[in-house]
């Protein structure tokens, strides 16, 4: 997944169409902004802004500075983005009882322990924070050490207390990032960091996937492309022409694991 490209944003905008109760807005014919039933939540997908993709904020005060705020920048990962607006939507209405101690969903860790149950390692020591690298080292979760103040991280998401990133070299040159400023809910974390640690193939249109990636991952046919689900999603992807003839194949995308990572300097 961290070296597939960012996919469609289909599986992020379908589950908040269907939210109930969500407000949806769209402006200058492509920016979509979504609002929650108790006007707390936001989230945005700013097209043509500096960073791009989606970011949520909350704020206990619906009119109120931020409490927290979190930023996937375009090329994240669809999936990665998924799951946490989808944890959002599904618990911010019971304020995410069922995933609170007691709870069917109560995970007890934080997410750089959940990480590291899947085998990330601490990567080297860098100034100022804490790494852990995937397996494949493609992939890492960034822990910002030292005090930072709250409003730092609303006017700057680089200031983030902590990062998911992938690319050939995730901890100096990565290819997207996602800043979570220091209130964000740990689970929210939790769900992206283990929707990232997923070895599971993805599936991508051939034409999404980065170019310099190419050589480190393994690349399938997707075995059902006939099937009514499959060919809707290739028609609805704005980067896929429409006439099935001349459609790109949707592709599933794995990382190479035989591939020892490069890095870039």
């Amino acid at each position: 997944m961290a070296l597939a490209g960012s996919g469609s944003n289909l599986s992020v905008s379908a589950p908040l169409d269907d939210a109930g109760g969500w407000s949806k807005v769209i402006a200058f014919g492509t920016d979509a902004y979504y609002t929650s039933p108790c006007q707390r939540v936001r989230i945005a997908n700013p097209v043509e802004s500096h960073y791009g993709g989606w970011t949520i904020t909350f704020a206990e005060d619906a009119l109120g500075v931020p409490d927290w705020i979190t930023t996937f920048d375009r090329d994240t990962p669809a999936e990665v983005v998924s799951a946490f607006t989808t944890t959002l939507v599904e618990g911010l209405g019971s304020t995410f009882r069922d995933r609170l101690q007691g709870g069917k969903h109560f995970a007890p860790s934080s997410p750089a322990a959940l990480l590291s149950e899947r085998d990330w390692q601490p990567a080297d020591r860098q100034p100022g924070a804490h790494y852990q690298l995937s397996p494949d080292g493609h992939a890492a979760y960034r822990i910002r050490i030292g005090r930072l103040h709250e409003y730092d991280e609303l006017m700057d998401p680089e200031l983030s207390t902590w990062r998911l990133s992938g690319g050939l070299d995730p901890l100096t040159a990565p290819a997207w990032q996602a800043y979570f400023s220091t209130s964000t809910p740990q689970l929210l974390i939790a769900a992206s960091a283990m929707a990232l640690a997923n070895p599971a193939p993805v599936s991508r249109s051939a034409d999404a996937i980065p170019e310099c990636h190419l050589s480190y991952i393994t690349v399938d046919p997707a075995p059902s492309l006939q099937q009514p689900r499959a060919a809707a999603a290739l028609a609805r992807s704005t980067r896929v022409p429409r006439n099935p003839e001349t459609a790109s194949p949707v592709l599933s995308a794995q990382a190479a694991y035989s591939s020892p990572p490069r890095r870039q300097r």
